[in-house]
C-alpha cells in the first residue's frame, strides 16, 4: 500500500546501464517509492558502458548532478537523504563521500557468485592471471570446480591494457570502502551457506530482500518490445509443464551456426517450445534469416519463436516446464521463484558460477556444458523435460 503525503526522504537511485542491472534498480526504486521515499534518478549519458576510463570520467558529471539537486533544496524536508548505487557505478561512492552523504551498494547478482569472484584475484602482471585468494580457503574447493573460470571469456585474447582495466574495475568492484550498507536481490534460504560467509567477511549491514521482481512490475519493456502473442500461444498448448522456453537474455550473442544447431536440435527433440531470437543477437544476421531450410515448416505449431517475450508470465505459465537459460541472475531468480527447473547454458562472468550453483548445489537444473551442436541440444531439453532425472528435478 502506498503511503499518502508529502515525501519528505529523497533517495538518488544510479543504476547501471546494462539492462540486467537496470531492472532491479527501478524495482527496487518502485518498492521504495510504496513506501513513501522520494525518488532521483538522475540521467547520466557518460556511463553507457563498462569501462574503467568511462567510469572515472563520470564522477565529474555526476557530483555537478548532485551538486544542482543540492542547490534546488529549499528546506530540511528536501534534502538527499542517501545515494543507492549499483556495485558498476562505482564513482558513486566516491561521489557520496565528498558530499557527505551516506551510500548504499546494490549488488544485482547472488552472493555466492560474489564471494566466487571475491576468492580470485587478477594479476596484471605474468601469466598467472587468475589466482585464488587466501582469504577463502575453505570455499576454494567449490571455486576451483569451475567458478575459476569467471572471467575467462573476458580475458582471454587481451591485450595487457585490457587486463590491466580489468584489473582495476574487479578490485573497485571489491572494495565496499565507506559505504553504509550492501543491498542484494537474492533469498535468505537460497544462498544460506554464502549469506554467513559474507556476514563473517564485511562488518556492514547486509540486506538480501529479492525476489524483487515479485514485489515490482515487469519492466522489460524499457528496452525492448514484448511479442504478447506469445501468451496466446502458451494457452492454446495441450498439457502443462510441457513447453521448454529458450532465452538467452539480452546481451548474449551466438554465430549462425549455432542458431542452426539449436533449431535443429528444438526440432529434433520433438518437444514444444518457445523461442526467444532477440534482434541482433545473431552475428551475421538480422534476425532468423539464417535458420535451416525447412526448420519452421518442420516444426509448425510445436514451436514459436518471437523478438522478446514478457518472461515473468512465461515462466508463471502453467504449460512451461523448462527454461533454457543463460543464468543471468534475475533468470535465475524468476524460474525458480516459479519452480521452473533450468538447462543451464552460461556465456561469461557470474552466469558461470550461476549455472554451476543451480546444477550443482542447489540442484534445480542441468547443465549443457559441451559444444553446442544439435545433439547436445536433443539430449539436454529430454533429459530435462523427458527423461527421470529432469522429472525428477521438476
Amino acid at each position: 500500500m502506498e503511503k499518502q503525503g508529502k515525501r519528505s526522504n529523497r533517495l538518488v537511485l544510479v543504476p547501471g546501464s546494462f539492462r540486467g542491472h537496470l531492472n532491479p534498480m527501478l524495482q527496487l526504486g518502485t518498492i521504495l517509492y510504496s513506501q513513501g521515499f522520494s525518488i532521483i534518478r538522475p540521467l547520466l549519458r557518460e556511463y553507457t558502458s563498462f569501462n574503467f576510463a568511462s567510469q572515472c570520467q563520470c564522477k565529474a558529471p555526476f557530483q555537478e548532478c548532485l551538486a544542482r539537486l543540492t542547490e534546488k533544496q529549499n528546506s530540511d524536508e528536501e534534502k538527499i537523504s542517501c545515494i543507492i548505487y549499483d556495485e558498476l557505478v562505482y564513482f558513486s561512492e566516491a561521489v557520496a563521500t565528498e558530499m557527505k552523504l551516506p551510500s548504499i551498494i546494490l549488488r544485482i547478482g547472488g552472493i555466492t557468485a560474489f564471494m566466487s569472484r571475491d576468492a580470485i584475484v587478477p594479476q596484471a602482471e605474468g601469466n598467472n592471471f587468475l589466482q585464488v585468494s587466501n582469504s577463502t580457503s575453505n570455499y576454494r574447493s567449490w571455486i576451483k570446480r569451475g567458478s575459476a573460470r569467471i572471467l575467462s571469456p573476458q580475458v582471454k585474447g587481451s591485450t595487457f591494457f585490457e587486463i590491466r582495466v580489468i584489473t582495476q574495475v574487479v578490485k573497485e568492484l571489491r572494495n565496499t570502502r565507506k559505504s553504509s550498507a550492501i543491498i542484494y536481490n537474492t533469498i535468505d534460504f537460497l544462498e544460506q551457506s554464502s549469506l554467513a560467509r559474507t556476514l563473517q567477511q564485511f562488518h556492514l549491514p547486509l540486506f538480501s530482500i529479492g525476489p524483487l521482481h515479485k514485489f515490482a512490475p515487469a519492466l522489460s519493456s524499457i528496452l525492448f518490445d514484448e511479442d504478447i502473442s506469445c501468451m496466446r500461444w502458451l494457452d492454446e498448448q495441450t498439457n502443462d509443464n510441457t513447453i521448454i522456453y529458450v532465452s538467452l537474455g539480452s546481451i548474449t550473442q551466438i554465430y549462425e551456426n549455432e542458431l542452426a544447431e539449436m533449431a535443429c536440435g528444438l526440432a529434433n527433440s520433438n518437444q514444444p517450445f518457445l523461442w526467444v531470437v532477440r534482434p541482433g543477437s545473431v552475428r551475421g544476421s538480422e534476425w532468423i534469416e539464417s535458420l535451416p531450410e525447412g526448420f519452421e515448416e518442420a516444426v509448425g505449431q510445436r514451436g514459436c519463436i518471437v523478438k522478446w517475450a514478457p518472461q515473468k508470465q512465461v515462466l508463471a505459465h502453467a504449460k512451461v516446464g523448462g527454461f533454457w537459460s543463460h543464468c543471468g541472475w534475475n533468470s535465475t531468480m524468476e524460474s525458480i521463484s516459479e519452480g521452473v527447473p533450468i538447462i543451464c547454458r552460461p556465456n561469461s562472468g557470474d552466469q558461470r558460477v550461476n549455472g554451476r550453483y543451480i546444477s550443482n548445489v542447489r540442484r534445480v537444473g542441468l547443465e549443457m556444458e559441451n559444444e553446442l551442436n544439435r545433439r547436445e541440444v536433443e539430449r539436454a531439453v529430454r533429459r530435462l523435460m523427458v527423461d527421470k532425472e529432469g522429472l525428477e528435478i521438476g
